[in-house]
C-alpha cells in the first residue's frame, strides 16, 4: 500500500495508524491471526504457482518424445500390445529420470535461500515477543536493534537506526532513517522514515510499523519484476530442440515413404508394412539422447558444486563453454571485501600501519589526536566475544586507530550519520574537553578545513598549494587503487555549546590526516583472468566504486594493462545504443564506474544484441533483472540476497572470480564430452536402421535382421552407460587456449554426422549384417526361404537375428573408443584413462550375454542363443570399428600437420610483419 503523507511527523503517524487500523503497541494475536489469513504469508513467492507440473509435462511432449508416442500408436493400431508397451516404458523411463535430475539441480540452489530472517520482534497483546517472520501482517509493531534484519517494510514510530539498503539500492554505505525525518517529495527508497524488508540495521534501535509484508513489500516488487525479464534458452537446449525436431521429420518422412513401397512395390503385407514403419521410426530416435544429455550435464552441475559454483539449470553448463564475455563486480568477486587502513599521511608525513599488532613506537601528539578522532568518529565496536562489527569501511578505520594508540575512552554526545551526498559523518563528543569529529570522502572533508595540524601539534593554515598536494596524494594513490578518508576534528571553547545542526558543527575544521583503505585482491584472480584472457573471453568491470579504484584493482588482476576507458553511470546514461554497440564492440579495456543495476542490464542487452554470450555477476536484488537477461546470470551466495539468487543461473558459494573461470573451463569440457556421446549415439542410427531398410527393399525375402525389441534393448539397456561414461572424459590439453564458440555454431555438424553415419555407422552395420548372413548362410538359408516358426531354418534364423543383436554391440564398443577424441590418437590419451568407460563396457557385455543366455530375457525379447562360432565372429568386431576410425585420424593429422620451417635469410619485409606478443597483439588481452 502506499502511505499517506502529512506535515507534521505526529499527525502523519496518526493518519498511518488510523488506516492500518492499528495501534503504538501494536496489534493482539488473535487479530494478527485474522490479517494473516487475508494478506498472506510474509515470504517471496513465485508468480504461477508450482511449476513442476509444466516442467513434468515437457518432459513427455519434447519431439522425440512425440515420435516415439506415434510409433507406439502405429504398434497399438495394429495389435502389437509388446512393443508399443515397451515404447511407452521407455517414454516414461526417459521423462522421469531427466525430470527428476533438473529438480535436483533446482533444489540445490533453493537450499541456499535465506534472506528474510526466520523470526522478528513485535508486539503482540501490548508486550514484545518474538514471532515467526512469515507471520508478520500490516499494523505489526516491530522493534528493530542493531544486527537485526529487517523482515517487512515499515515506517518508524520512534527512535532512529542507520540502515544498510544495499539489498535494494546497491549502496554500500548505510543510510540514516528517524522517525524524526519526514519526507513527502522523495521516492519511497529515498524516504528517510521508512526502512525495508531486506535490509539491515548496522546501528540503533527503533520501532516501526509495518505497511506491507510478501510480496506487496518493495523487495517483493523488485522480484515480481524481475520474473517478467524472459530468459532464453540456452544454446544448447536450442540446437537440440532443432535436431530433434530434425530427427521426427525424416523420421515421419522416411515412414511415409516407405510404407506403400513397402506393400506395393515390395510386396510386404499391411502388418509388416506397420511394423517395418515402427522399426524405422524407432531406429531413428535416439532414445538415449536426452536422458544421457540431462545425466552428464548433471554431473557437470556437481562438479561445479564441488568448486563453489551451484548451477540452477542443466543447461547453463553448456552456455558456461561458450561464454565470451565476463562482466565481473570488484568488491568481494575480485576483492577480498575485506577493507584494510595500510597507512596514513599528516603533517609528519607517510605512516605504515600493521593493523594485526599495535604500532611499534610512541605515536605523536599529531597521530594520538588523528587516531583518537578515527576511533570516536566510527560506528564499529566490539561484541561481548571479542568480535568486531559494523561498515567495512568504519571496522578498518577503527582497526587502525587501536593499532595507534589503543583504545578510546570518550563519550558520544550527538551523531550526524553518513550521508551519501555529503560523503561525510560527524559526532560531537566528550572527554578533556567536547570536541567535533569528522571523517569522509577528501573532496568532501577537505574543504570544510581551515587549518591542519603541524608537526608540533598547533593548527596551521591551510593553503592552496598544501591542498594541492593533497588533491595529487589523493588521485595518486586512488590510482593505486587505495580508498582515501579525510579526518578532521575542531574543539569547542569551553562554554560553548554543542552545535544542533550540521553546518555548524562541520565548520572551522582542522585537518588531522588522510588514511588509505585498500581492498587487496584475491591473490587467486590473477591467474584465473589470465585464464579467461587466454581462452579468448573479454572481462569488463561494471562497479558501483570510484573508477581510478577499479582500474587499479582491475590492473593489479591483470584485466586491463594500459590505461582503460572508464566509462561513469551519467556518461553511460548519455551515450545512445549505438554509441554503447560501437563502445562495447571496440577492442579498449572497458571499466563501468559508479554503475547501476540499470546500467548492467543495458549493457548485457547490448552485449547480446552484437552476438556475445554474456556472463553477469550481481548480488543486490536490484541486480535480478540484469542476471536474467545474462546468458549467465552469477549470484554471490555469501554477500548476494535471495532475489538476486532466484533470478542467478548460478551462485557462487565463495562469491571469487577464480570460480568463474573454473566454471567456464567445465563448461567447455561438459560442451565437448557432450558432443562426443551425442556422436556415439548417432553412429548408432545407421546400423539400426540398415536392418529394415534390406528387409523393406527385399520385399521380405530377407527376413527382418532385427526386432524391435532388441532394438530397443540396444537404444536404452547396453548404449546408456558408455554414452554416461563418456561424460566423464577429462578435459583434453588446451581446452582453455581456444577461442570461445559462436552463440550461432552447432552442436551437431556436417562432419560429424559424416562421420557418424556414413563412415562408422556403415561399417558398424555391414559387419552386423556380415554376422547375420554367415549364420543364415551357414544354415542353408536362401533368399524368400520361410523362417517362421514352423520352418525348419527358424532355429537358424534366431541364432541370426541375436548374433546381429551381438554385432551391434561389439560395433557400438568400438565406436566408444573411436569417440573420446576426435583428432588425437587414443593413445595420446590414455586407453585406460576412463575407468568408467571401462566399468560401463563391461556392464555393456554382461547385459548382452544374459540377453543371448539367460531364458528370461530369450522368451521376452525373442533371442536364441548363438553358437561358440557365432559369437567368435563378433569378438573382432570393436578392434575394426576403432581401428579403421583410428586410421582416419591419423591421415587427417597427416594432411593437416604444419610444415618444418624452411632455413632462410630473414628479410626487411618479415621484419616488418607483427610477432606473436608484440604489442599489437597485447593490446587486445587475448
Amino acid at each position: 500500500m502506499s502511505l499517506p503523507r502529512a506535515v507534521e511527523p505526529t499527525a502523519h503517524l496518526d493518519l498511518v495508524l488510523r488506516d492500518l487500523r492499528s495501534t503504538r503497541s501494536g496489534l493482539s494475536s488473535r487479530e494478527a491471526a485474522r490479517r494473516l489469513l487475508h494478506a498472506g504469508p510474509n515470504a517471496l513467492r513465485r508468480r504461477g504457482g508450482p511449476r513442476w507440473p509444466r516442467e513434468l509435462a515437457r518432459q513427455f511432449t519434447h519431439p522425440l518424445a512425440l515420435l516415439l508416442w506415434a510409433a507406439a500408436g502405429l504398434a497399438f493400431s495394429v495389435g502389437i500390445v509388446t512393443i508399443g508397451t515397451a515404447i511407452i516404458a521407455v517414454i516414461a523411463l526417459n521423462a522421469a529420470f531427466a525430470f527428476a535430475q533438473e529438480r535436483h539441480a533446482e533444489h540445490a540452489v533453493e537450499a541456499l535461500a535465506a534472506f528474510i530472517p526466520q523470526h522478528a520482534k513485535a508486539f503482540r497483546d501490548g508486550r514484545e515477543s518474538e514471532v515467526e517472520a512469515t507471520e508478520l501482517v500490516p499494523g505489526d509493531v516491530l522493534v528493530i536493534a542493531e544486527g537485526d534484519r529487517i523482515s517487512a517494510d515499515a515506517r518508524l514510530i520512534d527512535g532512529a537506526i542507520q540502515v544498510d539498503m544495499s539489498a535494494l539500492t546497491g549502496e554500500s554505505a548505510p543510510v540514516n532513517r528517524s522517525a524524526d525525518l519526514l519526507d513527502t517529495q522523495v521516492p519511497l527508497l529515498d524516504a528517510r522514515d521508512i526502512v525495508f524488508s531486506g535490509t539491515t540495521c548496522a546501528q540503533g534501535e527503533a520501532r516501526a510499523l509495518v505497511f506491507a509484508t510478501g510480496m506487496d513489500t518493495e523487495l517483493g516488487r523488485i522480484a515480481s519484476l524481475s520474473e517478467r525479464v524472459h530468459a532464453d534458452e540456452s544454446p544448447l537446449e536450442h540446437q537440440v530442440r532443432r535436431v530433434a525436431w530434425l530427427i521426427a521429420l525424416i523420421s515421419v518422412l522416411l515412414g511415409v515413404a516407405f510404407i506403400p513401397i513397402a506393400t506395393f512395390a515390395a510386396g510386404l503385407s499391411l502388418l509388416n508394412a506397420v511394423i517395418f514403419a515402427v522399426g524405422l521410426l524407432v531406429g531413428n530416435v535416439p532414445e538415449g539422447l536426452l536422458p544421457v544429455i540431462t545425466l552428464a550435464l548433471a554431473i557437470g552441475v556437481r562438479r561445479l558444486a564441488e568448486r563453489g559454483a551451484v548451477v540452477k539449470r542443466l543447461s547453463a553448463v553448456e552456455t558456461l563453454g561458450s561464454t565470451d564475455v565476463i562482466c565481473t563486480d570488484k568488491t568481494g568477486t575480485l576483492t577480498e571485501n575485506r577493507m584494510r587502513a595500510t597507512e596514513v599521511h599528516t603533517a609528519l608525513g607517510r605512516v605504515d600501519i600493521d593493523g594485526e599488532t599495535n604500532y611499534r613506537t610512541t605515536p605523536s601528539a599529531p597521530l594520538r589526536r588523528l587516531a583518537t578522532a578515527m576511533a570516536a568518529c566510527n560506528n564499529a565496536h566490539v561484541t561481548d566475544d571479542g568480535t568486531l562489527v559494523g561498515d567495512a569501511t568504519d571496522v578498518a578505520v577503527l582497526v587502525a586507530a587501536h593499532a595507534l594508540v589503543g583504545s578510546h575512552h570518550g563519550n558520544r554526545l550527538r551523531q550526524f550519520a553518513f550521508d551519501s551526498v555529503r560523503k561525510r559523518m560527524s559526532t560531537i563528543d566528550e572527554s578533556d574537553a567536547i570536541w567535533v569529529h569528522v571523517k569522509g570522502a577528501p573532496e568532501s572533508v577537505l574543504p570544510l578545513c581551515v587549518t591542519e595540524l603541524s608537526r608540533g601539534a598547533d593548527p596551521i593554515p591551510l593553503t592552496d598549494q598544501r591542498r594541492t598536494e593533497l588533491a595529487e596524494l589523493v588521485d595518486a594513490r586512488a590510482t593505486e587503487g587505495f580508498r582515501m578518508l579525510a579526518v578532521a576534528d575542531r574543539r569547542l571553547i569551553p562554554g560553548e555549546p554543542p552545535p544542533r545542526d550540521i553546518d555548524s558543527a562541520e565548520s572551522r575544521l582542522t585537518l588531522l590526516g588522510l588514511v588509505a583503505i585498500v581492498d587487496p585482491p584475491r591473490p587467486e584472480v590473477a591467474a584465473a583472468v589470465a585464464r579467461c584472457h587466454t581462452a579468448g573471453i573479454r572481462v569488463i568491470v561494471i562497479t558501483g566504486d570510484h573508477g581510478l579504484t577499479a582500474a587499479a584493482v582491475a590492473r593489479r588482476v591483470g584485466i586491463v594493462h594500459g590505461d582503460p576507458v572508464i566509462v561513469t553511470g551519467s556518461e553511460l546514461a548519455r551515450m545512445s545504443e549505438d554509441e554503447l554497440d560501437q563502445l562495447l564492440s571496440s577492442p579498449a579495456e572497458l571499466i563501468f564506474a559508479r554503475s547501476s543495476p540499470e546500467a548492467k542490464l543495458r549493457i548485457a542487452d547490448a552485449l547480446r544484441a552484437t552476438g556475445h554470450v554474456v556472463a553477469m555477476t550481481g548480488d543486490g536484488a536490484n541486480d535480478a533483472p540484469a542476471l536474467r537477461r545474462a546468458d549467465i546470470g552469477i549470484a554471490m551466495g555469501r554477500s548476494g540476497t535471495d532475489v538476486a539468487r532466484e533470478a542467478s543461473t548460478m551462485v557462487l558459494t565463495d562469491d571469487n572470480f577464480a570460480t568463474i573461470a573454473a566454471a567456464v573451463e567445465a563448461g567447455r569440457r561438459g560442451y565437448d564430452n557432450i558432443r562426443k556421446f551425442i556422436f556415439y549415439i548417432f553412429a548408432h542410427a545407421t546400423p539400426e536402421v540398415v536392418p529394415f531398410l534390406v528387409f523393406a527393399l527385399s520385399g521380405g525375402a530377407v527376413p527382418l535382421p532385427l526386432t524391435v525389441p532388441l532394438l530397443l534393448s540396444f537404444d536404452v539397456g547396453t548404449e546408456t552407460l558408455p554414452a554416461l561414461a563418456l561424460g566423464r572424459e577429462s578435459a583434453e590439453p588446451g581446452i582453455m587456449t581456444r577461442p570461445p564458440r559462436r552463440r550461432s555454431e552447432p552442436v551437431i555438424r556436417a562432419p560429424m554426422l559424416i562421420r557418424a553415419w556414413l563412415f562408422l555407422g556403415v561399417i558398424c552395420a555391414v559387419l552386423a549384417l556380415l554376422g547375420f548372413f554367415a549364420v543364415l548362410l551357414s544354415a542353408g538359408w536362401r533368399p524368400g526361404a520361410p523362417t517362421g516358426p514352423a520352418s525348419p531354418l527358424h532355429h537358424a534364423y534366431g541364432q541370426a537375428v541375436t548374433t546381429m543383436f551381438a554385432g551391434m554391440v561389439a560395433g557400438q564398443i568400438g565406436t566408444a573408443f573411436a569417440a573420446r577424441t576426435e583428432h588425437a590418437s587414443l593413445r595420446s590419451i590414455g586407453v585406460f584413462s576412463n575407468p568408467m568407460l571401462l566399468w560401463g563396457i563391461g556392464f555393456e557385455i554382461a547385459l548382452t550375454g544374459a540377453i543371448l543366455y539367460l531364458p528370461p530375457l530369450q522368451y521376452l525379447l525373442g533371442t536364441t542363443a548363438p553358437a561358440p562360432w557365432m559369437v567368435a565372429l563378433v569378438v573382432p568386431f570393436p578392434v575394426i570399428v576403432w581401428g579403421a576410425d583410428e586410421l582416419r585420424r591419423w591421415l587427417i593429422r597427416r594432411s593437416t600437420a604444419p610444415e618444418p620451417p624452411r632455413t632462410r635469410a630473414r628479410t626487411h619485409q618479415d621484419e616488418s610483419r607483427p610477432r606473436a606478443g608484440s604489442a599489437s597483439h597485447r593490446a587486445t588481452g587475448r
